[in-house]
């Protein structure tokens, strides 16, 4: 029997890391996204309806908290911001299932997250902070505003359109507005790019915000058709246009990635 150990084998090498390439995009892209969206829809209805639900009972539940507390209601409503990407993740994964050909599964797109844990729970820290700073400035204009106390549901529908508080109405959407921007651009293509790639959570957040800033234009439009379509969901009775707008966006903003960034071999 011999002395000698042989050494042990090499660790493989590691696989050749993909870059990431930032695709020109046109005005008219966002429309090409819906309308792939509303082909994945189509292709998945019982998918689609298990997530309108969701978001519907999520505008539901902004309404009672909107009818009972007002001065809360923008502080659910950045609850909905970092819920419902996260939601949407299942729709992400049906879209990409689809995509790749592979059977569409309402179980795979609930469990789709469990793979990316370290890089999806980063995402929600940052997001959960950008949370808690929005519902904090929203407390802070209600109170300078209303400094005789929390305003009821009927004052503060009053107070939105009394021309006389223009100046609370101005700051109350600046700092809405600034809030909803820092979270569109975070998660544009921050959690389809975490979904598609494992990429970790500051890689994909720096890459949705560089989408927003170089390609401004296209996601000036596509912010705001995703206004427009989610208004045009709540205005109906019940909020009802959620449970297919709510499906229609999530898979449409699979599409927003992936028209957005090719990933390529190093040469």
């Amino acid at each position: 029997m011999s002395a000698f150990v042989d050494p042990p084998a090499p660790p493989p090498a590691p696989a050749p890391a993909f870059t990431r390439e930032l695709l020109p995009l046109r005005l008219a892209d966002p429309l090409r996204w819906l309308l792939a969206g509303w082909r994945d829809l189509v292709a998945a209805p019982w998918i689609a309806l298990f997530y309108g639900l969701c978001f519907w009972l999520m505008a539901l539940t902004l309404g009672a908290v909107f009818r009972s507390r007002p001065e809360y209601t923008l502080s659910f409503v950045s609850g909905c911001f970092l819920v419902g990407p996260f939601l949407a993740m299942g729709l992400y994964e049906a879209s990409r299932r689809r995509e790749q050909g592979l059977p569409q599964s309402l179980a795979a797109s609930l469990t789709c997250w469990d793979r990316h844990l370290g890089s999806m729970g980063m995402l929600v820290l940052v997001l959960l902070l950008l949370e808690l700073l929005w519902g904090r400035a929203s407390l802070v204009v209600f109170a300078v505003f209303f400094n005789t106390g929390m305003p009821t549901t009927a004052s503060v529908v009053q107070a939105v359109f009394n021309p006389r508080n223009w100046q609370f109405v101005a700051v109350y959407a600046l700092v809405g507005g600034l809030f909803a921007t820092l979270v569109f651009a975070t998660c544009v293509v921050s959690i389809p790019m975490i979904l598609d790639r494992d990429t970790d959570a500051i890689s994909a957040g720096i890459a949705s915000i560089e989408v927003v800033t170089r390609r401004t234009g296209v996601m000036l439009v596509w912010s705001a058709l995703i206004v427009l379509l989610v208004l045009a969901a709540l205005l109906l009775p019940w909020s009802a246009g959620l449970l297919l707008a709510g499906p229609w966006l999530g898979h449409a903003s699979w599409h927003a990635y992936r028209g957005s960034f090719a990933w390529r071999a190093p040469q």
